[in-house]
């Protein structure tokens, strides 16, 4: 019954435009306060929160993202994949995925990954004959590789969160992401021969895709550098996020000369807003945890699926629900923030290891990414493409359902996760 008037009140402040992190921290503070508790909890839960260094990898990460956006690299990117497999059968398509899931490994952010890949592939593939929904859908989805190959902000937060470790959730999210982009270009391949009706291209000589592949070598680089870092145990996530901003500079300003200085402007005011806006919801969202904490909800969602579920299947099959049904009015750092802490104790007295239930959460942000009316990233392909709403989420919809059956598969198959960084 507490739960359910909390769900309540909570859905009452969205419902009258509250933000999201004010309509958390609003209601974490009434929950202290209704039952006596000190008020100095919520500024000191804020503090403890944001005084994190693993948080600053948060705005060096956005940064590195928006100059490598502005600085013409995913134009670059695409183009040279282009050469490789754009004469394949739904060539255009693969090399969008492709592209995606490679700036994706570079910037770790979603919303920049649909839009920096969105921008030139949208109009090539439409003047190709490409249907328009399925085009759209595409790069919505490609998009949300952004939070699923590492580096990923919500894995970040979620580490953060959980004080599990940052890299094991890099390694992890490589196979699913890897398998995500293997069921993405199955499916265009299949589209292509069922459909037909675009413009193939021509196969690109051989010094087309020698100069193009060139052009795309340092960025390749500061990926490469970036994760290997990482994954070498050289850099922690807040150094590598710094390195390869400080590299991104070099890149684009020094290297390419194609940033910029208003340009560079833009990427640091657009970084800074994300970034304060992502660290007010943390803090809204850590009072609204200690509250919940606090007043036992998650014990008693615990004993709830306990009593009620008796399987892990069935368990995963509850949260899913639970996600998609909160994607369709939570964006994702919300999603993460709110459920984990009620969520991950119930997961872990199912037995189900914290790394898996990790990739698990960020599969089905990614779900939320796509969905209306809250989906990010379809306001940002309705934004780059001057298209409807309804067109670009009719599009989404086969890979929304891929993205469910990763999760099958990911369940099914838990390796797909905890092979790389647990056994490997």
């Amino acid at each position: 019954m507490k739960l359910l008037l909390i769900l309540g009140v909570m859905f009452a402040l969205l419902l009258a435009s509250l933000p999201v992190a004010f309509s958390l921290g609003s209601l974490g503070l009434g929950m202290l306060l209704s039952e006596g508790f000190s008020p100095l909890m919520a500024p000191q839960a804020i503090l403890s929160t944001l005084d994190g260094f693993i948080l600053l990898a948060v705005p060096l990460f956005l940064l590195m993202s928006n100059i490598l956006l502005y600085g013409g690299c995913g134009r670059e990117l695409y183009a040279a994949v282009q050469t490789w497999v754009g004469h394949w059968p739904g060539g255009l398509a693969i090399a969008t995925i492709i592209s995606c899931g490679i700036f994706a490994a570079i910037s770790g952010v979603s919303v920049a990954t649909a839009a920096t890949i969105g921008v030139v592939a949208i109009p090539e593939m439409i003047e190709r004959g490409y249907n328009k929904n399925f085009v759209y859908g595409l790069l919505a989805a490609g998009g949300t590789l952004g939070i699923l190959i590492p580096p990923s902000l919500p894995m970040i937060v979620y580490g953060f969160i959980t004080e599990e470790s940052v890299i094991s959730l890099f390694l992890a999210g490589i196979g699913p992401g890897i398998f995500l982009i293997g069921l993405f270009i199955i499916y265009s391949i299949i589209y292509a021969h069922a459909f037909g009706g675009y413009t193939p291209t021509k196969k690109a000589s051989r010094q087309d895709r020698v100069s193009h592949t060139i052009k795309v070598i340092p960025t390749i680089a500061l990926a490469t550098l970036v994760l290997g870092g990482i994954y070498a145990g050289i850099f922690t996530p807040t150094e590598a996020a710094a390195v390869g901003f400080a590299l991104a500079i070099i890149l684009t300003v020094v290297l390419k000369r194609s940033l910029s200085f208003g340009d560079f402007k833009k990427a640091v005011f657009e970084a800074m807003v994300t970034t304060a806006a992502i660290l007010i919801i943390i803090a809204g969202a850590k009072i609204f945890g200690k509250a919940i904490t606090l007043y036992r909800i998650p014990q008693d969602i615990s004993g709830l699926i306990e009593t009620y579920v008796d399987s892990k299947a069935l368990f995963v099959v509850v949260v899913c629900a639970v996600l998609i049904a909160m994607g369709l009015v939570f964006e994702t750092l919300s999603m993460v923030l709110i459920m984990v802490p009620v969520l991950l104790p119930a997961a872990m007295g199912m037995g189900i290891d914290p790394i898996w239930f990790g990739i698990f959460m960020v599969v089905m942000v990614e779900c939320a990414l796509i969905t209306p009316p809250v989906g990010l990233n379809l306001y940002v392909i309705q934004s780059v493409a001057g298209a409807k709403l309804g067109e670009v989420a009719k599009g989404v919809l086969p890979f929304l359902a891929l993205m469910i059956f990763t999760v099958v598969v990911m369940y099914v198959w838990s390796d797909l996760v905890l092979y790389i960084p647990f056994k490997l």
